[in-house]
């Protein structure tokens, strides 16, 4: 093109123009601050994720129930570790665990967080550490000491495990953290209805009922994850329910692990993350047998895949995390002469044991601790509130959460420490396993004391409050 005919104020006006072009191109606001709630949204999140086969390579006792006899024998389907890492606009970030096992310790979980921390920079806030609570997992240190033969944990096989999947899942944690992409995050809400009050339906007579009795919860959270050209790459999700479809010698996620392959079947390029709800008083009913779990398995991986092709809930950005502990107080601690009693008398073998590991405390400390440091963690994904409760939670304290706080409420259970089951004052009142004698499976010396509902309703709503969800 010929441009020997412009003259020189045209020539000045083109270069000012490109001047200004280049000057405002610069000062251009980055990925991330919020130069309109659209584009924050569509730019702000980050994301990354690992995965780790945690199937024990040596025979070792399984988790979960007491009547087992022997090691676990033989892999079903592999168990994993998967973490999830997330940071929002101003650079927060967040790690997400999920596990196929039965539950961590406090001192398992403490350990796990410490490390993050001195590597990662991460606080105990920032770090959710989840299990599905299979019982078809391994038995880890430290955990439910006295459902199992005591000369178990001489196995030094068991300790080499638990130390080794920390340092498996501490490393998950890392990897994730160097995998972060910008990413959209979306959640919804499905529904699943193979759970079923235990306490409030005889299982032998399942069959014949034409109507369950007693609180549930059927809802089924999820939370998609994609990249910016909208290719899902993570889904996590929740159910309330026991995983023990299965009660056998062979290692298994249960259902939560036959849903999670099949979503990662059906979407080859997707990490599925199965966290486990406020479950202690609901089991999958009917159960025992492999063809069961798969079809609950089915069932819940089609309740999430609903939701991931309906419209979803775009998340903004925002990252917002709390932790703490209250001191749950215990009912009445027991006397001698009633340990005593339980070791003549009782015909649970595990009661046992208990008892006689209560008389040794009795002797060798003079007293019991009459309060356990209960661990309440709240975090704020976008307005949307992720709530994660120590313990066997039971589905009334999900019920009325949600009531509270809104129908999209995230509950966990089984967070950070299982320690026993957490009734709520009905189920004090009423008795039975999970409220009266649950504890002994645990080693915790007595059940609790009714005061333990409004605590910790009133710990989440202090955490709700740091998180700006509640005024």
């Amino acid at each position: 093109m010929d441009c020997s005919h412009i003259n020189k104020r045209g020539i000045a006006f083109c270069v000012m123009l490109c001047f200004c072009l280049s000057f405002f191109s610069c000062k251009q606001k980055p990925l991330g601050d919020n130069v309109s709630s659209s584009t924050s949204a569509f730019y702000g999140w980050k994301t990354g994720m690992a995965k780790a086969i945690i199937t024990p390579a040596d025979s070792i006792w399984m988790a979960g129930y007491a009547a087992r006899q022997e090691p676990g024998k033989e892999v079903m389907h592999d168990l994993w570790a998967k973490s999830f890492v997330i940071e929002d606009a101003n650079g927060k970030r967040g790690v997400l665990i999920a596990t196929d096992l039965i539950g961590f310790t406090r001192e398992i979980s403490g350990r796990i967080k410490k490390q993050i921390k001195e590597k990662y920079g991460l606080s105990e806030e920032q770090v959710i550490l989840n299990s599905s609570h299979t019982h078809s997992g391994p038995v880890l240190e430290g955990s439910l000491t006295d459902i199992y033969p005591a000369d178990i944990y001489k196995d030094d096989r068991i300790i080499s495990y638990t130390r080794n999947l920390e340092k498996q899942i501490v490393a998950l944690a890392g990897e994730a953290l160097k995998s972060l992409k910008p990413s959209r995050i979306y959640f919804g809400n499905g529904v699943s209805r193979f759970q079923v009050n235990r306490r409030n339906n005889a299982e032998k007579n399942i069959e014949l009922l034409t109507q369950l009795q007693g609180p549930n919860d059927y809802a089924v959270p999820v939370i998609k994850v994609t990249d910016l050209n909208d290719n899902v790459g993570a889904v996590l999700f929740g159910y309330a329910c026991h995983p023990t479809v299965l009660s056998g010698y062979s290692w298994s996620g249960d259902y939560a692990g036959f849903a999670q392959m099949e979503l990662e079947r059906k979407y080859p390029a997707v990490q599925a993350m199965f966290f486990q709800g406020a479950c202690g008083d609901q089991n999958p009913v009917p159960r025992r047998s492999v063809p069961l779990a798969m079809q609950y398995g089915l069932t819940l991986a089609a309740s999430v895949e609903r939701v991931m092709e309906e419209n979803m809930i775009e998340l903004k950005p925002d990252l917002k995390m709390a932790y703490s502990c209250v001191d749950l107080p215990f009912d009445e601690l027991p006397a001698r002469t009633t340990l005593e009693k339980t070791m003549e008398e009782s015909t649970v073998n595990y009661h046992k044991r208990w008892a006689e590991r209560m008389l040794t405390i009795l002797e060798n400390e003079g007293s019991f601790m009459s309060s356990y440091p209960y661990p309440v963690q709240v975090w704020s994904m976008g307005d949307i509130p992720v709530i994660a409760l120590g313990g066997e939670v039971v589905i009334e304290y999900a019920i009325n959460m949600k009531r509270k706080y809104g129908p999209n409420a995230f509950v966990m259970g089984y967070c950070n420490d299982v320690m026993g089951y957490i009734p709520s004052k009905t189920i004090l009142e009423e008795g039975g396993y999970e409220g009266e004698t649950s504890q002994m499976a645990y080693g915790l010396p007595a059940k609790w004391s009714e005061k333990i509902e409004p605590m910790i309703y009133a710990e989440v709503d202090k955490l709700m409050i740091a998180v700006e969800l509640l005024e």
